[in-house]
């Protein structure tokens, strides 16, 4: 019976791997139904995804690509198949919303394993859709105490990633270094020029032209990770801090959904501090 996978190949860049990588697919008489690739001359580093389908062992096809990638290769082979996600939540509803509605008209790509949120707010919302919703209070306790209990709950489940949709906490480095390259995050782009309360009603007061909205990757450094998607909306002297907020709560969810819809489908690369999206 034939399968299909996603090839995905991150290694240092040298002299016809394209072709020796598409040898073993030859070899093994697979059809390449999709491919991308990408050098980074500045740093040396090639990046390749390919879809693949035929009859095949997928460790036996593992272990042959890295017979002719240079040894230093990250190699993946990916059989297609609905990931898990765990969301976070505070008590904005305009992201988590936007997930729970694409899950259930089953256009998300994957599994909502639960929501965990430090305020009971998003419960009602949560199990219209039957997913589970565990409230951890942070009431009176230290962030590391309040994190201990997140990842205990986080940690009783499977899953592939965690998704932060709007959860107005700051993480710990322990907490970002247990899931490294694991956990995604939504903001405004209007930082660093406006943090704080209401950013929103700043960028009015400033009068800007333009509100946006990044997904990225969380790392140590507060909403500087890796970019995964962004987008922009024109704004103008007509809309009031509060318009400007409904139209920044919809490009959030937007460009969110689009972030997981590349990673759910691994069409990205953490290449250092940025991305390679195919």
């Amino acid at each position: 019976m034939e399968s299909r996978a996603r090839v995905l190949i991150d290694c240092k860049d040298a002299k016809g791997l394209v072709y020796q990588i598409s040898k073993v697919f030859y070899d093994r008489n697979l059809n390449i139904d999709s491919n991308r690739e990408f050098v980074d001359k500045e740093n040396g580093r090639f990046f390749m995804r390919t879809v693949v389908s035929g009859k095949f062992d997928p460790d036996e096809l593992d272990a042959a690509l890295k017979e002719v990638a240079p040894t230093d290769a990250h190699i993946r082979v990916v059989t297609p198949k609905e990931k898990k996600i765990v969301i976070l939540a505070t008590k904005e509803s305009h992201a988590l919303g936007d997930i729970l509605i694409r899950n259930a008209a089953g256009e998300l790509g994957a599994s909502i394993e639960c929501v965990i949120a430090n305020h009971e707010t998003l419960r009602d919302l949560v199990e219209r859709f039957d997913i589970p919703f565990i409230h951890i209070s942070a009431e009176g306790m230290e962030r590391e105490e309040h994190e201990a209990k997140v990842m205990a709950e986080i940690d009783s489940h499977t899953f592939d990633y965690i998704v932060l949709a709007k959860y107005m906490r700051i993480l710990t480095p322990a907490f970002v270094s247990s899931y490294a390259e694991k956990i995604i995050n939504i903001h405004h782009s209007f930082l660093p020029a406006f943090i704080g309360a209401n950013p929103y009603k700043q960028a009015y007061e400033r009068g800007v032209k333009i509100i946006g909205a990044t997904a990225h990757f969380v790392t140590d450094d507060l909403d500087e990770g890796p970019i995964i998607a962004q987008d922009v909306i024109p704004v103008n002297h007509r809309f009031d801090w509060k318009d400007m907020q409904r139209a920044g709560r919809d490009v959030e969810k937007t460009v969110l959904s689009r972030a997981l819809d590349l990673v759910l489908h691994d069409r990205v690369f953490i290449n250092g501090n940025k991305t390679i999206v195919f």
